[in-house]
């Protein structure tokens, strides 16, 4: 009988949620609620505070956007139009892109309600930002730092009417980075209000939560604490550090066919793999913190549309990106913080879909790796690959690497005569627009 009433909620409707929202998850082709969500919403509407621990592609956005808006809607049909409540909910993400796409899917959600959101970042123009604010949305969606600019300088800007608080990715919030931006917005939004914590890794920080002032919060696990989907193949590679470089390039040629990230430690190894793997033909892209937020979208855009089939970053796009289409995460630095690996392969094998994840793990690597595989609480196959095959890639990338190397000496120089101006011509360069990309990936 239980098994009958959990199958009978498992339809938007069954939630609790008002006719507008239903129609909106259906006109998107969201037909059944995940667990995030089934967990989450009814809480939420009953007017409680909430921390969702999910596995990262499981619908933690939809939980907390759908009981806000539904609020909003009720708030709404009580005062009518003219007076519905504006700066309504507040939600803090760490990154720039995770804030524009937690914006989309709210816009997507109340296409239908004539909802307003206004998105505060860095990297982009506070003037049009606040043009944005002076039309009084009902979301904002930002990150710490640039909404505690707006808070300072932006006139007439505030958020004593705040009713919804959330962090997205909560863990990396309550980390020191952010300390004093999240304390400074605390200070300044009504204590009287509901708030929402997701994340897919949570920590001890847990203890921190007070600081965000929680009133007796309802704990939702849709997941084990530390766990990947169950359709994502997990590998590693052991593997001598000289021959990186040639392992990835035989797996990217292998997977040709797919979709891939690759991650790296540093943002001047993303721009150097970049090149390396244009000059072999593949088509990669990179994307770091070190570059404009015009450029990351940019790059991401590429990525989406298939226009490069690889995106080569650091952590900057662990966190929270959807982006349906990837097939293969491949760890070519291993993250030095374990909780970074399930972040990084959650970015395959989304929403039921399979995935691969690929780490190579050299003789420096390996203490970190076995934190991997004790905080996932398994030990993990072996990527199958011939090395005799592999090393036949040496000579083409050994020259690669070389012709990168000294473009990107080249382009350093250039960019000190021109000033340090970071101009579109570096994403060019990138995308193999200017100039030609060299031989094609050759075997010996």
């Amino acid at each position: 009988m239980a098994e009958e009433e959990k199958e009978e909620m498992k339809s938007f409707k069954n939630l609790g949620l008002c006719e507008e929202l239903v129609e909106a998850c259906d006109s998107l082709g969201w037909k059944n609620p995940t667990k995030i969500q089934v967990e989450a919403i009814p809480h939420a509407l009953e007017g409680k505070d909430l921390i969702g621990l999910a596995q990262t592609g499981s619908g933690k956005t939809g939980a907390f956007a759908l009981p806000i808006l539904h609020a909003l809607l009720e708030s709404h049909s009580k005062q009518g139009y003219k007076s519905a409540p504006v700066f309504f909910a507040l939600v803090l993400s760490p990154t720039r892109e995770l804030a524009i796409q937690i914006a989309e899917q709210f816009e997507a959600l109340g296409s239908g309600i004539s909802l307003k959101c206004a998105v505060l970042v860095g990297g982009v123009d506070i003037m049009q930002q606040q043009i944005a604010l002076g039309k009084r949305p009902h979301i904002i969606v930002g990150t710490p730092g640039r909404l505690v600019d707006h808070l300072t300088n932006t006139k007439g800007f505030s958020l004593r009417m705040l009713k919804y608080l959330v962090l997205d990715e909560a863990d990396r919030l309550l980390n020191e980075d952010f300390e004093k931006a999240l304390n400074d917005i605390l200070n300044v939004i009504p204590r009287d209000r509901h708030t929402y914590l997701f994340s897919a890794t949570m920590t001890k920080k847990v203890k921190k939560l007070q600081r965000a002032c929680l009133r007796n919060p309802v704990k939702i696990e849709a997941a084990s604490k530390y766990s990947t989907v169950d359709t994502l193949k997990q590998q590693y590679r052991f593997i001598p550090a000289k021959y990186k470089d040639c392992y990835l390039v035989y797996i990217l040629t292998e997977m040709s066919g797919c979709t891939s990230m690759v991650f790296t430690r540093t943002c001047d190894a993303t721009r150097l793999l970049a090149f390396i793997l244009r000059n072999l033909n593949i088509r990669a892209i990179p994307i770091s913190g070190q570059m404009t937020q015009a450029k990351r979208l940019g790059a991401l855009n590429k990525f989406k549309s298939g226009e490069c089939n690889v995106l080569v970053c650091t952590d900057v796009a662990s966190r929270g990106l959807d982006i349906p289409s990837v097939d293969m995460v491949i760890n070519y630095d291993i993250p030095t913080n374990s909780k970074d690996y399930i972040h990084r392969v959650g970015r395959t094998a989304r929403a039921g879909r399979s995935g691969v994840a690929i780490s190579l793990v050299n003789q420096y690597e390996l203490e970190w790796y076995l934190q991997i595989e004790k905080l996932i609480g398994k030990k993990l196959p072996e990527y199958p690959a011939q090395e005799e095959e592999v090393l036949q890639y040496l000579e083409s990338v050994t020259e690669a690497k070389r012709l990168s190397q000294m473009k990107l000496k080249e382009i350093g120089g250039t960019k000190k005569r021109r000033g340090g101006d970071d101009d579109d011509e570096d994403i060019e360069r990138y995308l193999g627009v200017k100039g030609k990309s060299s031989k094609k990936v050759k075997r010996k």
